[in-house]
């Protein structure tokens, strides 16, 4: 930039990097379409796996979208843009985050003829805004009631169908379903309450259902009971030790009969806290710190199970489902205070003992236990689970689900097709490329299932011009238009609602950027060089 005596001003330091209007847009449209041809082979019951490998050798085998975008190093701005996406669609359903990253990097494809046309990002947003509102309220339309638990059921199959799970996604689907009606409070599902714990060994069929909560711990004593029945469970987030003083203090003892007197107030002090605890008719003992050795011994003296150094979530777990409450002092305990359940035993499984939680009355936290072969089997089944266990839980609170296998997408690209034409103006070509767009899901999954994709979009077309044809989705097995709800292939409604939101918004997003300036990082300051050399000392110096 020059003044108007030819000087020049400076405004960006030398180094910056800077691209403008097309350049910038189409550079960011490039990098979000790479991350969503990164993920796009994934999507569907016939998706591929991905290995990531990380610096220190880490491997993970997975199929999740949002797991594949967490673990890869994205650096482009805009790129890092669409991933966000993921992680909201997964925050708000827990499935559908592969769906919004596809349409997102759709919509912005289709958008690049559009700016090519010389048509203004603002009037390509307007438009987008416009199909996006119009398509959440075709999808209400179309959307069907789910109340029972056939539907449940079908849900978690058509979200565990296509990952590692095997042929156990009916058993799985089954446990899922009976947790989520287990946490269900006030017709809200909230699935922290449904925990996932996972042990190396056996096989994905023998993942069951616990009515309670497992903790991955063992007593604190080995002459504790290892069963306890009828239990009465003390909850506390407190130590079970003389705490030390708050500040550093010293203490002389120069007479041997005041040290005995010392030790001997500490063992009472311990004593007493053991009694206190028979005293309210505590049968087990949680805590989320630690306990003093003298205690172990007077609790197992007692027939009183001990854990310690227990987590935080776990302490809660518990609280929820036995009803007791997390006590903050020992002194403070009532038996009001404390849980029930039928049976608290250590189980062993594999080679650790852990702690079963179980029989408990009314439990308003569950706990699926998985197990497989290898790890990375079962960290790829609980993402599966993970994934079933949200959208079970959403459809249970919105009622509300639609077919699957690409039906809403394609019956999206019919509805706002003509919604364009009723439009008028520059946005009805916006969204006649975002009608374009939703042929996005379809055609991947044909791809996907080594089906001719064109072949399939148009027989998807003209089964959803037919009368009641809109609940019409791709059978990948055969390659033909099938009924989705026939099939049993749905999924709720919130799940697609997010997804198109996620993704317009994103594209839109990008699409008003038309100016990048990125500072070039400083190169690290060279290591100043004495006369002897580098690193060396003057002569003379030693």
């Amino acid at each position: 930039m020059y003044a108007n005596g030819n000087q020049p001003i400076i405004v960006l330091r030398e180094g910056t990097e800077r691209s403008k209007d097309k350049e910038a847009q189409f550079n960011n449209i490039a990098a979000a379409k790479a991350v969503a041809d990164a993920v796009r082979s994934t999507l569907g019951p016939k998706g591929m796996d991905k290995m990531l490998v990380n610096t220190i050798g880490d491997v993970v085998i997975t199929n999740d979208g949002v797991t594949i975008l967490k673990e890869i190093e994205v650096q482009h701005p805009a790129a890092k843009m669409v991933v966000e996406v993921a992680k909201t669609q997964d925050n708000e359903c827990g499935d559908g985050t592969t769906t919004a990253v596809v349409i997102a990097g759709e919509l912005l494809k289709q958008s690049e003829e559009l700016i090519d046309a010389k048509i203004h990002p603002t009037v390509i947003t307007s438009g987008f805004r416009m199909a996006a509102d119009k398509a959440v309220e075709v999808l209400n339309e179309i959307a069907v009631d789910a109340t029972k638990d056939e539907i449940l059921k079908k849900v978690a199959v058509t979200s565990l169908t296509g990952k590692s799970v095997g042929e156990e996604h009916d058993a799985l689907a089954e446990i899922i379903v009976k947790a989520a009606k287990a946490v269900a409070e006030n017709g809200k599902v909230d699935t922290d309450n449904i925990r996932i714990e996972k042990k190396v060994g056996g096989v994905i069929g023998d993942t069951y259902l616990i009515e309670g909560v497992v903790i991955d711990k063992e007593p604190v004593h080995s002459r504790m009971p290892k069963k306890v029945e009828n239990a009465k469970i003390a909850l506390f987030a407190a130590p079970l030790e003389v705490k030390k003083t708050e500040f550093d203090a010293q203490i002389q003892i120069t007479d041997p009969a005041a040290m005995s007197a010392f030790l001997q107030e500490e063992e009472n002090t311990m004593k007493e806290m053991v009694e206190k605890i028979k005293e309210v008719g505590a049968s087990v003992v949680l805590t989320s710190k630690g306990v003093d050795e003298l205690v172990q011994h007077y609790l197992a003296k007692a027939g009183i199970l001990g854990c310690r150094r227990l987590k935080q979530s776990d302490l809660e777990a518990v609280a929820k489902a036995t009803g007791g409450n997390i006590v903050g002092s020992i002194s403070e305990i009532t038996k009001k205070d404390l849980g029930t359940a039928g049976l608290v035993e250590e189980k062993l499984v594999g080679e650790d003992g852990m702690i079963f939680i179980t029989k408990c009355k009314n439990p308003k936290a569950m706990t699926i236990f998985i197990r497989g072969g290898t790890e990375h089997v079962m960290e790829e089944v609980e993402r599966a689970v993970n994934d079933a266990v949200r959208t079970v839980g959403i459809t249970l609170e919105d009622k509300k689900i639609v077919a699957g296998g690409g039906a809403p997408e394609i019956e999206l690209c019919l509805r706002l097709s003509e919604f364009a034409s009723s439009v008028g103006g520059r946005e009805q070509l916006a969204i006649e490329k975002f009608a374009k767009a939703m042929e996005i899901i379809p055609w991947t999954l044909a791809e996907n299932a080594g089906l001719d994709s064109i072949d399939s979009i148009i027989k998807l077309k003209n089964a959803h011009e037919k009368k009641n044809g809109k609940y019409y989705g791709l059978d990948l097995n055969t390659g033909e238009a099938v009924d989705m709800l026939k099939l049993n292939v749905i999924e709720p409604l919130r799940v697609k609602v997010q997804a198109i939101n996620s993704a317009e918004e994103v594209a839109n997003m990008i699409l008003r950027i038309d100016d990048v300036i990125a500072a070039r990082r400083s190169p690290p300051p060279a290591m100043p060089q004495g006369p002897g050399g580098p690193g060396g000392m003057p002569p003379g110096m030693m």
